[in-house]
């Protein structure tokens, strides 16, 4: 009996272990999550299952072009990925379809196409010292900074950015930000 009881607590020990494992992953490492809408085609399709890296910017700032996730702020448990185009300090404004920073023209192989609603970019948007503007890669089908209920996003709202395309195994890779 005494033995059975030594087992079972083993048994326990092992399980809190494997949880409060998981739980720190998922709270400081990465976390899974599934692109929703076609915001980011070409780069990332609807159905895509991706791993979120939460613990780069802990130690390094976000970049132009990274691709992140981040909360939507009036609905709980929806999040977005959008690619960061605008950073801290930098005035974006929307221009004939394209976009400049600081006055000059932003040179980038994604989003190529005219942009027909430049939103709150219409006019320059200067970014806090702690904001970042982002942009989908679909440029005419994307809710983003462009809009008044995403904004430009601060850097605590920064869930991570994207890392790993783990679905479909066709596409099973590192996804390239730059």
């Amino acid at each position: 009996m005494k033995g059975i009881v030594k087992e079972l607590l083993g048994w326990i020990a092992v399980i809190i272990l494997a949880v409060c494992a998981a739980w720190l992953v998922v709270t400081f490492v990465g976390q899974r999550t599934e692109v929703s809408g076609e915001s980011m085609a070409t780069t990332l399709s609807s159905g895509d299952q991706l791993i979120v890296d939460k613990i780069s910017y802990r130690f390094r700032e976000p970049k132009r072009y990274d691709i992140v996730v981040f909360p939507y702020r009036y609905e709980k448990g929806t999040y977005y990925i959008k690619r960061i185009i605008g950073l801290p300090g930098e005035t974006i404004q929307i221009i004939d379809g394209m976009v400049y920073i600081d006055g000059q023209p932003l040179h980038e192989h994604y989003g190529n196409e005219v942009i027909n609603n430049p939103g709150m970019a219409e006019e320059p948007l200067t970014l806090g010292e702690d904001e970042y503007f982002v942009m989908g890669d679909n440029r005419n089908n994307s809710t983003d900074s462009r809009n008044s209920n995403v904004g430009p996003i601060h850097r605590d709202e920064l869930l991570g950015r994207a890392w790993v395309r783990i679905w479909p195994l066709s596409d099973f890779g590192v996804i390239k930000h730059e």
